[in-house]
C-alpha cells in the first residue's frame, strides 16, 4: 500500500490526476472503474484540463460504472450514470463505456475487457465501496441491495430536496478487489475515523474498505482526513 497525504483538497486532486495520467500514458486503453461523489470531482476537472491542453489522451480509455440507484431515469439529476458521463466521460473525450445495468451483463463486459486495470474509489462514511454496504465480505458479488440509513443520509447532501432512492445496484467487492490497481481518494475530517479503520484495524465485512489492503492500493488523502 502507498499512502500519500496532501495538505488540502486542491493538492489531493493534483496528486490524483498525476497518478491517473501516468496510468493512462502507460496503458492508453486503460479500463477504469469510476466513482462519483464529491471527492473525485476536482480530480476529474484537472484531468479534463490536461486533456484540453494536450497533456494526456483518454480517447482509448474505457469508463466502467461503479454503482447506480434503482428506479430512476437517465434524465433524473440523481442518476449516477449521467453524473459519470458529465464529470468523466464527456470532459475527457471518452467513447467507450460499460454501464451497470444488470449483474450478468456487467460481469460479462468486465470479462470482455480482460478485467479492470484501475479502480478509482471514494470512501463511504460507513466504510462502503460503491454501494457495498456493511456487512460486505470480499467475495460479495455485483448485486442489487437496500441502502443503509448512513448511506441515505450522506447521499441526501447531494440532491437537496430530492428523496434519495432506497435501492441500488453496485459492482461487487469481488470486481473491485480484482482490479490491477486501486486508487482510493479520501477528503475531509468526517472521513478520518473510517479511513483509519479501513487502513489500520483488522479486516472486517463491517468496514468493506478494509479489504482494499489486499490490492495494489494507493491512498491519496488530505490532512483533514488523516490527522
Amino acid at each position: 500500500m502507498t499512502l500519500d497525504i496532501q495538505p488540502n483538497p486542491e493538492q489531493l486532486a493534483q496528486a490524483a490526476a498525476d497518478f491517473i495520467s501516468a496510468q493512462v500514458k502507460a496503458k492508453p486503453d486503460l479500463s477504469v472503474l469510476v466513482a462519483t461523489g464529491h471527492t473525485p470531482m476536482p480530480t476529474y476537472a484537472e484531468l479534463a484540463r490536461r486533456v484540453r491542453a494536450g497533456e494526456v489522451n483518454f480517447s482509448r480509455v474505457t469508463a466502467v460504472q461503479l454503482d447506480e440507484y434503482l428506479g430512476i431515469d437517465d434524465d433524473d439529476p440523481r442518476s449516477l450514470w449521467s453524473w459519470m458521463r458529465r464529470s468523466f466521460v464527456a470532459p475527457l473525450g471518452l467513447t467507450r463505456t460499460v454501464r451497470l445495468d444488470s449483474p450478468r451483463q456487467f460481469e460479462a463486459a468486465i470479462r470482455e475487457l480482460g478485467g479492470l486495470d484501475l479502480a478509482i474509489l471514494g470512501l463511504g462514511p460507513n466504510g462502503h465501496l460503491g454501494f457495498n454496504e456493511p456487512p460486505s465480505p470480499p467475495d460479495a458479488p455485483t448485486r442489487t441491495l437496500a441502502l443503509t440509513p448512513a448511506s441515505l443520509a450522506s447521499n441526501a447532501a447531494y440532491w437537496g430536496e430530492l428523496a434519495v432512492p432506497t435501492g441500488a445496484i453496485t459492482a461487487g467487492m469481488d470486481v473491485i478487489l480484482a482490479a490491477r490497481q486501486t486508487l482510493l481518494l479520501v477528503g475531509g475530517a468526517h472521513k478520518r475515523e473510517v479511513l483509519h479503520a479501513a487502513l489500520e484495524r483488522p479486516e472486517t465485512p463491517e468496514v468493506p474498505a478494509s479489504f482494499l489492503r489486499r490490492t495494489a492500493l494507493t491512498v491519496i488523502a488530505d490532512e483533514a482526513a488523516w490527522a
